[in-house]
């Protein structure tokens, strides 16, 4: 983590702190500075960032559409929040745009330093003793603490790795709103989505693709659950079931891991009973989800058989993938979070 000072308003300044960068209106002789122009960010006469001022929900969005686009985002707040804070750093992740954010109060360091366990990629501040000295703990902080979790890269085209999670319990489920994925494609015998209450343990629910005494098969489809329920996207993130649309891209499983990408056709929702079925991922972490009780609802078995969820009894052990880090917004973040 980088440690600018804030020259805009006065050069007066101590330079014993050996700060990274200095935020300037024009050059200081014998830094690095980089040279703010409007709401742009200057170096050595090339823009590499831009200055954004967040006052709610469109800035923050103004601010999200330039990651990806440009080497820095400067966040700066007339009232300090660290929501935005956290989100423009989960939607950084794995991209070339790195986070800035002026604080004002010192107070405020270790919130930026840390939002998410991650924190800014750089903590800007004025010429006042007290926030440079917490900044500067902060930096310092996040040196010794530069193990970071090396997370999965969700390429839809790398092999999932597929593993048995063992059944400790079913229990009744309740009744709510149930969700049916209809896809534009049609799935093949063994093929399904990761679904779960857990985005860190997700298991393949199995597509209506087999004949039945009483419905016909529903090829295109997967009976996914209820609103709440993660699924996995095409690009590594998970969505909530409530929040999917048609022409979203989801990823399909198969028993081996391997992936294809698909897009939703349809969505369709109604009132139906749940079952709620516990097991323990590959770290005997208990984990769950909720599934319609029908019989068409169907599971992937260690050995490859398919299981109706009616059938499904303690002991028994069905397919899924697990992940490694957590989620904020759906995105991969090196923090942790308890989900139960």
């Amino acid at each position: 983590m980088e440690l600018w000072l804030d020259c805009r308003e006065s050069k007066q300044f101590v330079d014993h702190y050996n700060f990274d960068r200095y935020l300037s209106y024009e050059p200081i002789t014998g830094t690095e500075t980089l040279i703010c122009q409007n709401k742009s960010i200057q170096l050595n006469q090339e823009i590499i960032g831009s200055i954004v001022e967040v006052t709610g929900s469109n800035s923050q969005q103004d601010a999200k559409k330039m990651v990806g686009i440009v080497d820095w985002i400067v966040l700066e707040f007339e009232n300090w929040s660290m929501i935005p804070i956290e989100n423009l750093i989960a939607a950084s992740q794995n991209t070339p745009t790195k986070i800035a954010a002026k604080i004002r109060h010192a107070s405020e360091a270790q919130g930026a330093g840390f939002a998410l366990e991650t924190g800014v990629d750089a903590i800007i501040v004025e010429n006042d003793k007290s926030i440079i000295e917490a900044a500067l703990i902060t930096k310092f902080q996040r040196t010794e603490n530069k193990e970071k979790i090396e997370l999965e890269d969700n390429n839809p085209d790398k092999k999932l790795e597929i593993v048995p999670h063992r059944i400790i319990s079913i229990e009744d489920g309740g009744v709510g709103e149930r969700y049916c994925i209809d896809l534009t494609t049609l799935l093949q015998d063994g093929e399904g989505l990761l679904i779960g209450s857990s985005a860190s343990s997700l298991v393949i629910v199995h597509g209506e693709t087999l004949e039945s005494d009483y419905v016909p098969p529903r090829p295109f489809r997967v009976n996914a659950g209820p609103p709440h329920s993660y699924v996995l996207m095409a690009n590594g993130a998970t969505k909530y079931l409530s929040e999917l649309e048609s022409n979203d891209s989801v990823l399909i499983c198969d028993v081996l891991g391997n992936t294809r990408v698909a897009q939703i056709g349809r969505l369709k929702i109604e009132k139906r009973p749940f079952l709620h079925i516990y097991w323990h991922n590959i770290f005997d972490k208990p984990s769950s989800m909720f599934l319609q009780q029908a019989e068409t609802v169907r599971l992937i078995k260690s050995d490859g058989g398919l299981i109706s969820i009616t059938s499904l009894k303690q002991g028994d052990t069905i397919l899924g993938w697990n992940d490694i880090g957590s989620r904020h917004i759906g995105q991969k973040i090196h923090s942790q979070v308890v989900e139960r």
